[in-house]
């Protein structure tokens, strides 16, 4: 598996993506029993191409252990969530792997780490535990070797005081932060304005819901800055994606989206048509990798812009009602 593992990392062409994603298909439909039961239950036409393949139902990882056989359980990430939620659950069998998928994509579309003081602002998560959001950004924070860089929980003043002394460094100041956490910041007012700010997502009770873009709106005008990014990422997956300054996402070369039809899982919508969100995250080798999630979304240029949560899913992330 280490060569297959080589190649995900290494791939650069649709074709690439294509022999990949049909090989980590053909592993898990043998080696993981969640999805092979699944696979057998839909009874669908064997897949040629990685646009055909099946996509398990984000909900089996609340109620089942979905790991490849004879792999032992290395790391077990849970979702973030409100009181009394059931949680879900990813056995991770090679975190390893995590971090092979997590630190280049970061670097890809933020910057080498040893340029930047990344400061964090995530509480909910960091007092849950078992989060692979804290997990990464551990990382990220230990890769900046910097002394400013670390969370900073419940002490607004001593994260802003940390800001300017990090602006005499010359270096990227990267904020990561919960979205309720950074709305309470915002109502302060700071001159964030050089700050890359990366919500990720989760009002978690704290306030009402609202907008991914009216929440953006907000913090833009508490900050002063020019865009809000977002990381895209779940407890499910071993891969994230970044947006834009246009609030479109990114994906690193081992990940792809496409959009289902809302009533039908097995149809696929065209360009410009909301769908249900389906990834393939093919790091996800060990349990399964290719998700269909809650999320609703379009293509744009290849990117994916998010749209808002099916309206019967568990609170998480923005959850939006979309009626479009």
């Amino acid at each position: 598996m280490k060569t297959l593992v080589d190649r995900i990392f290494s791939i650069q062409t649709e074709q690439d993506f294509n022999d990949c994603a049909l090989e980590v298909y053909h592993f898990q439909k043998e080696n993981v029993p969640v999805y092979k039961t699944f696979l057998e239950l839909i009874d669908r036409p064997e897949p040629t191409h990685y646009s055909q393949i099946p996509h398990l139902p984000i909900a089996f990882f609340k109620t089942h252990q979905i790991i490849a056989d004879g792999k032992s359980v290395q790391q077990v990430f849970k979702s973030s969530g409100t009181t009394g939620m059931v949680r879900s659950t990813h056995y991770v069998a090679d975190v390893s792997i995590y971090e092979r998928s997590f630190v280049p994509t970061y670097e890809q579309f933020l910057g080498k780490l040893e340029d930047q003081i990344i400061f964090a602002l995530l509480p909910n998560y960091v007092s849950q535990g078992e989060s692979s959001l804290v997990y990464m950004v551990d990382k990220l924070i230990e890769g900046t070797k910097n002394e400013l860089s670390g969370y900073y929980l419940q002490d607004p003043e001593n994260l802003l005081q940390a800001i300017s002394r990090g602006r005499k460094t010359g270096k990227k100041l990267v904020l990561f932060g919960v979205s309720y956490a950074l709305l309470d910041l915002a109502e302060l007012k700071p001159d964030l304005h050089d700050v890359t700010i990366i919500e990720t997502g989760g009002m978690k009770g704290k306030r009402k819901e609202m907008t991914k873009d009216e929440m953006h709106r907000e913090l833009i005008s508490g900050f002063g800055c020019e865009y809000i990014a977002s990381e895209y990422g779940m407890c499910e997956l071993l891969s994230q994606a970044y947006s834009d300054k246009n609030g479109v996402f990114e994906l690193p070369s081992w990940m792809k989206i496409s959009l289902r039809e809302v009533n039908d899982p097995f149809g696929l919508v065209g360009v410009d048509k909301t769908g249900g969100v389906n990834v393939i995250d093919l790091a996800n080798i060990y349990s399964c990798s290719f998700v269909e999630t809650q999320d609703l979304g379009r293509i744009e240029n290849g990117k994916l812009r998010l749209m808002g949560r099916f309206d019967h899913s568990d609170i998480r992330g923005c959850n939006l009602l979309v009626a479009n």
